[in-house]
């Protein structure tokens, strides 16, 4: 069994890079906790109402609970300007849950996305899982994030370049999106990429990649064996 940690800029980012893979965990015994790093209504207070905000969490919270999470942490980092704010005050939270939880695993968001509060939460979560004497991390991953990686930078440096890919079952997928169609304040129709469409389409073609039914795609920053 391991602990897994799961690091969302914003709710639903988890279910949406990587539900299927937190199912999967699930399924094989590990336990998973998921941070959500920020509070909209602390940030950007003309754009989102602490009520918006609560209707999120209260979707997450219904979510994570279907999935099986272990347990949901929230922090108030502000959104939708986390790249202002202080790096080394998230590094040292993600860096404090991980020695809490002794966590071996990190899942975190892709460096390119267009949202800036993801490459934000990227550079805190690599700081804060350094390679350093007593570190628990073994295991880094970045997944993509439908909204957010495919309308990313067009750059080389920072386009998302699948090198891990996590084959799932029917049973695992199917969970991904029961556990989405919980966020029904954030899902749109198709076309919208954040649809339940498109996470199918996306699922369907990174299982084509590798001779899959379904599968979720991911960088793999650091492995130590």
């Amino acid at each position: 069994m391991s602990n897994i940690l799961v690091v969302a800029p914003h709710a639903d980012d988890e279910i949406l890079g990587c539900g299927g893979t937190i199912a999967k965990h699930i399924r094989n015994g590990d336990d998973v906790y998921v941070a959500v790093m920020t509070n909209a209504a602390e940030g950007a207070p003309e754009l989102f109402s602490q009520k918006q905000i609560n209707v999120i969490r209260d979707e997450a919270k219904r979510s994570h609970k279907y999935l099986g999470i272990k347990d949901t942490i929230w922090f108030d980092f502000p959104a939708p300007q986390l790249e202002q704010f202080p790096q080394y005050k998230i590094a040292s939270a993600i860096n404090s849950l991980i020695q809490e939880l002794a966590v071996e695993v990190i899942y975190i968001p892709h460096k390119g996305d267009l949202h800036m509060d993801h490459g934000a939460v990227y550079n805190a979560c690599l700081v804060a899982a350094r390679p350093v004497p007593g570190q628990f991390v073994k295991k880094i991953l970045a997944y993509e994030t439908l909204s957010e990686t495919e309308w990313g930078h067009p750059t080389v440096e920072a386009v998302f370049i699948p090198t891990m890919f996590n084959t799932l079952k029917e049973s695992d997928f199917n969970k991904k999106l029961g556990a989405m169609n919980f966020f029904a304040s954030q899902l749109k129709p198709f076309p919208n990429t954040r649809s339940i469409k498109a996470i199918e389409h996306l699922a369907s073609l990174r299982g084509a990649y590798v001779g899959h039914d379904y599968a979720e795609a991911f960088m793999l920053i650091r492995d130590i064996q």
